[in-house]
């Protein structure tokens, strides 16, 4: 109707115009016709995956899509995945368990592998992965806010390339895991549920990994993104392989140590292994931890999103905390997946040594 009626205001006027609306109504629904057969094509090759969480904001679910033919589904690493299974609905409600092949944290990437033989599912082709310029018109398919639960097709959104550029965002006071090139997409793409969705073009070519909810660090707004498959193809290649070794984000280096985990209240195990769980071994009394809820025993499994792999690795993630931030936190408490949250507090501020006038110059 919208485009009837700009036709008939284009009769009375020039030729151009004439010609332009003419064009539009001819190029419309070619171009609605396209865009079908690109959903159809596109929805065989996407999976819903149901996992970890369910407890207050923690959704249990998320997004994937099918990278081999044997039943690789590629997603973002999340709490999602820590489960002894997680399971995965195909698009036409077929269901797997599946397990987690390989993961590489500091890119926001895991691979699962669907349980069975001989599976022969859709899949995209990696090496067929395209690229998008700025202005380029794009669709973006998840499973945001979980609609789809069995033969139900994914969310579809449309949008527009709105830059391609490297990604400066965090999650509380840290900086995301992944720091290479990223597309912002003009559209919602990012919602609870939708990592592990793709980003392709109009004609269903493989463009981008939708990441999780992120706020960009310097504005606080909440950004749309996806991270192009050309940058995680050859770790998603190495994982199948089975000859991928995941890093440790070391950041040590240049860590400013401002907190530690004894602020908060909490004591934790004691680190007598390379990579020692990081338990909660005590909570001091009326201390931040202690108000939130956590308790001994209770494994602390990721601090603002940030996977925590060791009692070190916690320790060093707590170095960069910053006064005022909201620090989230997720525990393991016997089979249940807990998130609180704690203020972090204003840090006493540490006496000045004296010094003699003897030790001056030393």
């Amino acid at each position: 109707m919208w485009i009837c009626s700009s036709f008939n205001v284009f009769k009375s006027g020039s030729r151009v115009l004439n010609a332009i609306a003419m064009t539009l109504l001819i190029a419309l629904p070619a171009f609605a016709q396209s865009t079908d057969d690109t959903i159809q094509a596109v929805q065989p090759k996407m999976v819903k995956i149901f996992g970890a969480g369910g407890v207050k904001n923690l959704h249990p679910y998320s997004t994937g899509f099918l990278a081999s033919p044997q039943g690789h589904v590629v997603t973002v690493w999340s709490h999602v995945l820590d489960a002894d299974e997680v399971t995965c609905v195909l698009d036409n409600g077929r269901k797997f368990q599946a397990k987690v092949l390989g993961a590489e944290p500091t890119m926001d990437l895991a691979v699962l592998k669907l349980e069975g033989d001989d599976l022969n599912l859709p899949y995209f082709e990696l090496d067929d992965a395209g690229t998008a310029a700025p202005g380029a018109r794009v669709l973006g398919f998840s499973n945001m806010f979980k609609v789809a639960t069995g033969d139900e097709p994914c969310s579809v959104l449309h949008g527009v390339i709105a830059a391609k550029t490297k990604l400066t965002a965090r999650r509380g006071a840290f900086e995301v895991p992944y720091d290479g090139p990223v597309y912002i997409v003009d559209a919602i793409t990012n919602n609870p549920g939708s990592g592990g969705g793709v980003l392709t073009t109009r004609d269903g070519k493989l463009l981008g990994m939708i990441g999780r909810e992120l706020r960009n660090s310097e504005s606080n707004v909440w950004i749309n993104y996806a991270m192009p498959i050309s940058e995680l193809r050859e770790t998603i290649r190495q994982i199948i392989e089975g000859t991928f070794t995941a890093k440790e984000k070391s950041a040590e280096k240049e860590n400013p140590r401002r907190y530690n985990p004894a602020d908060f209240g909490v004591v934790l195990a004691p680190d007598v292994v390379f990579r020692t769980p990081a338990y909660i071994n005590a909570v001091q009394p009326e201390s931040p931890a202690a108000k939130a809820g956590l308790k001994p025993d209770d494994l602390v499994l990721f601090i603002n999103d940030e996977l925590v792999q060791s009692v070190k690795n916690l320790n060093s993630q707590f170095g960069f905390l910053e006064e005022g931030d909201t620090l989230k936190v997720i525990v393991r408490r016997g089979n249940k997946l807990l998130p609180f949250e704690m203020m972090v507090p204003k840090k006493a501020q540490k006496p000045k040594a004296d010094v003699k006038d003897d030790d001056k110059d030393e």
